[in-house]
């Protein structure tokens, strides 16, 4: 579904990346850990067509990153979602029309926006909170509302950019949770994470990012 093939990457002369490869198949679930500025906000903004390596592929089923036209790039993204640290929500619409608004860009009808704006809500567990403005939430709450924004265009993979980053470890754990019911009903998941606590929670595939590459992913124990 996912390959990364031999990229290079600089910022201002300076190399982020210089042979990163990376796989992932249909339904997996995975961590990407690495120290701060190792480059895995940079490696999950490629992932969704937002930059493009120097050099190297990026193959998301069949779009490539050295052959993507631009009119596709919209395209590709529908079959993405991504969750940011930071919710970006909009402040001055309710839960259920920020949820709303993304479907609405695409001239969704009225009546499959209320069906996928609810049927994300429930996958959340936040349907009784979808008339609340997002500064009546907690930040628990936020990030389950960025998650369901995320599955509303039934998405083949779940991108996670440091989505516990804000939140107490009780709420983070409730997080994980989620996005492992998501990953169970076949959605594969990307999590960028220095949150060490939940990574070591899940048996799964650990993607280090060191020195501009990837080292060999790990399977970590679960130690509860």
């Amino acid at each position: 579904m996912l390959s990364i093939q031999n990229v290079y990457f600089d910022f201002a002369n300076q190399p982020v990346f210089s042979d990163l490869n990376l796989e992932m198949k249909q339904g997996d679930f995975a961590f990407i850990i690495g120290k701060s500025g190792a480059g895995k906000t940079t490696l999950l903004q490629f992932i969704y067509f937002n930059l493009k390596p120097h050099s190297g592929n990026i193959i998301l089923q069949d779009f490539n990153s050295a052959t993507i036209k631009s009119k596709d790039i919209p395209l590709i993204r529908r079959k993405i979602g991504v969750v940011f640290q930071d919710f970006k929500l909009l402040k001055n619409r309710n839960v259920y029309d920020n949820l709303a608004f993304v479907l609405e860009v695409t001239n969704t009808t009225r009546k499959e926006i209320k069906r996928k704006v609810n049927n994300a809500l429930s996958e959340v567990g936040l349907s009784h909170k979808r008339l609340n403005m997002p500064d009546e939430l907690s930040g628990g709450e936020k990030q389950r509302v960025a998650i369901a924004r995320a599955l509303l265009n039934d998405p083949i993979l779940i991108l996670a950019d440091e989505p516990t980053g804000n939140l107490d470890p009780e709420t983070s754990n409730e997080i994980l949770d989620i996005l492992l019911k998501i990953n169970k009903s076949g959605t594969a998941v990307l999590v960028a994470t220095h949150n060490y606590d939940i990574v070591r929670k899940v048996n799964t595939r650990i993607f280090k990012i060191e020195d501009g590459k990837v080292v060999k992913g790990i399977l970590k124990t679960n130690t509860n």
